[in-house]
């Protein structure tokens, strides 16, 4: 069962990449009508995210800058923004160097357990796995609502 949680993390994440390579940059910071952020927030929400999943699951350290916290954290928007955010050339990159880190998990990391179970509001997460399994269930959420974005954008 690990396995495939692994292997389906890796589908995920070449699913969002190819998206988010066929969107063109310019839709990027379009506020769709009806949405509270934007097309690049969601794409670097969903990096942002990954790395702290990974980082709580596995005890591994960021691979992101500080600055993506500022940007793409929940509860962050594009309005807030007081600097550049990453293009996306660069998120593409980010999503990318995540993919090849999947490839480093392996099943039993999967059925690690934290000293104390890690909390998400009403929902408690007990090993490894079940975090990093909402995790892809928190990254197929907002690939759809880039699909909505763009469905929105262009009629």
């Amino acid at each position: 069962m690990s396995e495939m949680i692994i292997n389906t993390a890796k589908t995920v994440r070449q699913v969002v990449l190819q998206q988010v390579n066929a969107i063109p940059e310019e839709r990027f910071d379009v506020q769709a009508a009806g949405f509270n952020n934007t097309i690049r927030w969601n794409v670097g929400h969903i990096i942002y995210w990954m790395d702290r999943y990974a980082t709580l699951s596995f005890g591994s350290t960021t691979a992101i800058p500080d600055l993506y916290e500022t940007l793409f954290n929940s509860g962050t928007k594009p309005s807030d923004w007081t600097f550049a955010p990453p293009s996306k050339e660069v998120l593409v990159e980010m999503l990318t160097a995540q993919l090849s880190r999947l490839s480093e998990l392996t099943p039993a990391m999967l059925d690690d357990k934290p000293s104390t179970p890690y909390a998400l509001g009403p929902f408690q997460f007990h090993t490894a796995g079940e975090l990093f399994n909402f995790a892809l269930i928190h990254e197929a959420i907002h690939l759809g609502t880039i699909s909505s974005q763009l469905k929105v954008l262009s009629s």
